[in-house]
């Protein structure tokens, strides 16, 4: 007799199976199979074998959500970033997740897409998600709620190259920025500039102060030196627009940092519309590592950081945390790699954009 069924239904999915099909197979007691699962020590080879055997036989897989009712845990990360985009956040995020899965986590990713309204919103999917920590490598560290829903959180939250007063150090690993920057600026006051401009990204994110400070640092310490920060988004258009206002004013800056990989984009597509040669005309310093850049022509010089080990440290201070550890803060350095963007000055400030 024919199954009376619409016909575009599907047919209903096999049960999963679940541990006491396991013990059925394996010939135990559903608690045995309990203790091999989690790792219970007292437990004999042959027993763990034949419940593994069964366990690969019918292709079971616990159940994360019955786990989580018992123990409170779900063994889940939750990492929100600024920008997903840009590629340093991606290492970031690699690096946080390599670490999170040695020690058997799960991490999902949730992009704010540069807005602070949507940080506080994935916080709160996070929260309602039970996740069991929180990464945060903010947009804005300036949103006045964004303390108070930290604080409402009833798990350790820890935040990667961003500053917040009232978190305690260790729920922060940061980067020196100045060391890297100060090592750029000794470089290009050596060939002989004297009028540097920084391409920065927005105050509102720890990277950008340290950078900018470092900048007015070293000029407070060279008073022959002519400086100019512009603070911005972390986007090409701004890159652009900024570079190519500076590059035409009665004295341009002989020389440029790019604050972050994005503005960098907008900064080379300016110096092509305006026919200016990388170093004769202007000597150009990056700040953070992409994949193409020793392979530009030329290679870019770049203030580097290690974005994987950014990453993981601060998945390994979560991960302490979460052990009811005190870890210690973390900063990690930053360094100058000359390759063959940058060169002595040109004779005048306005002979470049006389050739």
């Amino acid at each position: 007799m024919t199954e009376n069924r619409p016909p575009d239904a599907r047919p209903a999915a096999p049960p999963r199976p679940g541990m006491k099909e396991v013990a059925d197979r394996a010939g135990v007691a559903i608690s045995s199979v309990s203790r091999v699962l989690s790792g219970h020590r007292d437990v004999s080879a042959v027993m763990r074998n034949r419940v593994l055997d069964a366990v690969a036989a019918l292709g079971y897989e616990p159940d994360i959500l019955a786990q989580s009712m018992r123990t409170g845990e779900t063994m889940t990360i939750g990492f929100i970033v600024s920008d997903i985009s840009n590629p340093l956040i991606s290492e970031i995020a690699l690096g946080a997740e390599t670490v999170l899965r040695e020690s058997g986590y799960g991490m999902i990713v949730v992009n704010s897409m540069n807005e602070s309204h949507i940080e506080l919103e994935h916080i709160s999917l996070m929260n309602r998600r039970r996740a069991d920590g929180l990464l945060l490598s903010l947009a804005s560290e300036t949103n006045p709620t964004l303390p108070s829903t930290l604080e409402r959180l009833h798990v350790p939250v820890v935040l990667v190259d961003r500053h917040m007063k009232g978190l305690e150090a260790n729920h922060m690993v940061h980067s020196d920025h100045r060391a890297g920057m100060n090592e750029a600026l000794d470089r290009l006051y050596s060939l002989g500039h004297r009028s540097i401009a920084l391409i920065n990204g927005s105050l509102a994110v720890r990277p950008s102060r340290e950078r900018a400070n470092a900048l007015r640092r070293f000029a407070k310490a060279h008073p022959d030196l002519q400086t100019s920060v512009r603070s911005g988004e972390f986007t090409g258009t701004y890159g652009y627009a900024v570079a190519h206002e500076l590059l035409q004013e009665p004295s341009p800056p002989t020389a440029l940092i790019a604050g972050s990989n994005q503005i960098l984009v907008g900064v080379l597509r300016a110096l092509r519309d305006l026919a200016l040669r990388v170093p004769d005309d202007v000597s150009l310093i990056a700040c953070d590592d992409s994949p193409l850049a020793e392979f530009m022509s030329p290679a870019l010089d770049t203030i580097k950081r290690d974005p994987k080990r950014l990453g993981g440290e601060a998945a390994s201070v979560l991960l302490a945390l979460l052990r009811g550890e005190s870890p210690d803060p973390v900063t990690l350095p930053t360094y100058f790699e000359q390759r063959a963007s940058s060169a002595s000055p040109p004779t005048t400030q306005k002979e470049a954009l006389l050739r």
